[in-house]
């Protein structure tokens, strides 16, 4: 079975690097210090601050595993690769909500890097999959669990 291709932008990677570095530098050992301390209290069986720290760890060794896994299959996509002809992984685009007239403005990302609280949409996402290869001025039909939004393709930008 081959492995999920992972869509980064350079700043996405640069988390995904970040937090992996942290997480093998800092988190690892202040984890494992936890449970030598732990164990210094004695009897393991009932001791809720091993089981907790041993939990912590089985956590952070899991989102190591992840994300080295999701490093190795990245693709990295740059500016140059984006074309503002049309909305791809690494567009911005300013919509139209048709029905209400409020303007909106999402970054297009893979999934990885996806953070909806800061208009970083997913190209899985229902919105993301309805405006890739679209064109500026196009009418965009988004099917969301409450219905279906019509959204304009104002501007296409990087």
């Amino acid at each position: 079975m081959s492995e999920k291709e992972v869509i980064l932008t350079p700043e996405g990677l640069a988390k995904l690097e970040q937090e992996l570095e942290d997480l093998k530098t800092v988190k690892r050992k202040e984890v494992a210090a936890r449970i030598k301390e732990a164990i210094s209290y004695g009897d393991i069986s009932e001791n809720s601050e091993y089981e907790e720290a041993k939990n912590e760890q089985a956590f952070i060794e899991g989102r190591i595993l992840t994300l080295e896994k999701m490093l190795r299959n990245a693709r990295i996509i740059t500016n140059e690769d984006v074309d503002t002809g049309v909305v791809s992984v690494g567009s911005t685009v300013r919509l139209k909500d048709l029905e209400f007239g409020d303007i909106v403005e999402y970054t297009i990302v893979g999934s990885a890097e996806s953070d909806p609280m800061n208009n970083k949409i997913s190209n899985e996402s229902p919105v993301g999959q309805a405006l890739l290869g679209k064109s500026k001025g196009s009418i965009v039909d988004v099917q969301v669990p409450a219905g279906v939004i019509q959204y304009e393709i104002l501007e296409i930008s990087l």
